[in-house]
């Protein structure tokens, strides 16, 4: 079998992209796809033309680079920047939902909450003492705005 794979190019770079897609899946960064995609495009260019090795690993290098550079482009447009209520979503996630001090929150320093089981600096304009019940007014990056839900 392994000698089926080494003889037939086309196979052998069809096996390295499922292992590149397979990969991704295990790493983070979502960029691994994209030489899978280039994998895959050297397996369909040997499929119809049969190009020598360095031909091959040419057209692999070119086409993963351009899928990574066009692709990538093309996703953030659509799904990050194409969507005007992306970061309402996401604020929306945390805004008006309760959470747990952990600490004490002080106006103007910064203290602790839970929330979803995972813990969050966070902000507060009135005073918040440890154990009560908050309300998240906001987010910015990894710190919440609350204040006490009595008010």
């Amino acid at each position: 079998m392994l000698n089926n794979i080494v003889s037939k190019p086309e196979l052998l770079w069809f096996v390295i992209g499922l292992l590149l897609f397979l990969l991704e899946l295990v790493l983070p960064g979502f960029v691994i796809f994209f030489f899978g995609v280039g994998a895959w495009i050297t397996a369909l260019v040997c499929l119809v033309f049969n190009p020598g090795t360095n031909l091959q690993i040419l057209i692999f290098a070119v086409t993963s680079v351009l899928s990574l550079v066009l692709l990538r482009r093309m996703i953030q447009r659509k799904i990050l920047y194409g969507r005007k209520d992306t970061s309402s979503e996401v604020e929306d996630e945390f805004t008006g939902r309760e959470a747990k001090a952990i600490t004490d929150i002080a106006p103007g320093k910064a203290g602790k909450v839970e929330f979803k089981g995972t813990t969050w600096n966070a902000e507060c304009e009135t005073p918040v003492n440890e154990g009560d019940t908050v309300i998240i007014t906001g987010k910015e990056s990894f710190k919440l705005f609350v204040k006490p839900k009595n008010n």
